[in-house]
């Protein structure tokens, strides 16, 4: 079938991108499931950092690759194999292809699947190969197994979470990447506890997630930490208990004065190594460091290797939010519905496929949270 699919030919294409364009909104062939994997009918997709880093060349991919990982869809036709979701079933689309056999997988961590990472970084299917083309034949690299910049896509079984079916589309979204990823790094890699002291440094839509993931968890005290007084003001609005500019040269001894020493749990969530070293450093005796970004793949952390024993410190990686997808996207959007994680908030701009470009525009420039394109 033909459908619309945004494009990137080469990285690193200089902004504005409103004008430069290095998004090509154009006709591309997607070939049907094949077994084990599903076509999907998107509904929205959100713009996200991730995607971001890809077009910067922070994060080399293959080229030319349809980009987007977050995003909510329709089920349209299954492949052979599949059997537990059929034709009409709501979803939210995954960004970790997850295979359920690798070591990883069957330990109960599926974020780290390892054909899953594999494929990712080849711009493949988890079993080598592409749906994507181009009209002259030309193949077309898939973004993390889903290209969800798109009218539709063919995913993987296992980058599939079934959802209900009366979820805005918009809101469904960002259950697959921002929520799990912020949410996640709160709930399920730093295990944040009723009553401990929180701080999130970088506020975008992952690191407004895991404002929203403290909070539900209990957390007594959650700092707001960011360059930008709009960042600030809506993690307040959010619910934040207190704000801090991340560019202010007395921010760490202020932090630690107000806290005593520091908070139990700090989660850097800006893909910057400067924004880890502010979270590591504000970060009490005994506490704990979680990072959430992809900064630049050349950037490195000097870590005061001391401090791990003499103050018996945490510091560890989260991707996906440590997540169990099937398992968490439902229990989220019960905290949504509830209204313990309220990520309706978060979506500041909702856009066509034709305004992708200027839409990451915003998105550099640090103007939006959440924009999600409608199909």
């Amino acid at each position: 079938m033909q459908i619309r699919a945004a494009v990137l030919d080469r990285m690193e294409i200089p902004r504005p991108y409103a004008s430069n364009h290095p998004l090509s909104v154009e006709t591309v062939n997607l070939s049907g499931p094949g077994p084990g994997e599903v076509l999907v009918r998107i509904t929205g997709a959100g713009l996200c950092h991730s995607d971001l880093s890809i077009i910067n060349g922070d994060r080399p991919r293959p080229m030319p690759m349809a980009l987007g990982h977050e995003a909510a869809g329709i089920v349209e036709e299954t492949g052979a194999g599949v059997t537990d979701l059929q034709r009409g079933d709501a979803v939210a689309l995954v960004f970790v292809p997850s295979c359920g056999h690798c070591l990883p997988c069957q330990e109960g961590r599926p974020a780290l699947c390892e054909p899953g990472a594999a494929a990712n970084t080849a711009g493949t299917m988890v079993g080598g190969h592409r749906h994507l083309a181009r009209t002259d034949g030309t193949p077309v690299n898939h973004q993390v197994g889903v290209s969800c910049f798109a009218e539709y896509a063919v995913c993987n079984r296992g980058s599939l979470v079934k959802i209900d079916g009366d979820i805005p589309p918009d809101v469904a979204a960002v259950f697959g990447c921002a929520v799990l990823t912020g949410a996640g790094a709160a709930i399920n890699s730093a295990q944040v506890r009723l009553g401990q002291s929180v701080a999130v440094v970088g506020l975008g839509g992952v690191g407004l997630s895991a404002v929203l993931g403290a909070l539900a968890a209990g957390a007594r005290e959650v700092i707001a930490i960011d360059r930008l007084p709009s960042k600030l003001e809506t993690a307040l609005k959010l619910g934040a208990t207190r704000a801090m500019r991340a560019d202010d040269p007395d921010l760490i001894d202020q932090l630690k004065a107000v806290t005593r020493g520091g908070v139990d749990v700090a989660i850097e969530a800006a893909s910057s190594v400067e924004a880890l070293e502010i979270a590591y450093r504000i970060t009490r005796r005994g506490g704990t460091t979680v990072t959430c970004s992809l900064p630049n793949h050349r950037h490195t952390f000097n870590l005061p290797a001391v401090n791990l024993v003499a103050e018996e410190r945490t510091l560890k990686g989260s991707y996906l939010g440590s997540a169990v997808p099937a398992r968490d996207i439902p229990r989220f959007i019960d905290l949504y519905r509830a209204g313990r994680l309220p990520v309706d908030k978060l979506i500041t701009h909702r856009l066509t496929l034709d305004q992708i470009n200027e839409g990451f525009d915003r998105l550099a420039d640090g103007e939006a949270v959440r924009q999600i394109i409608l199909f």
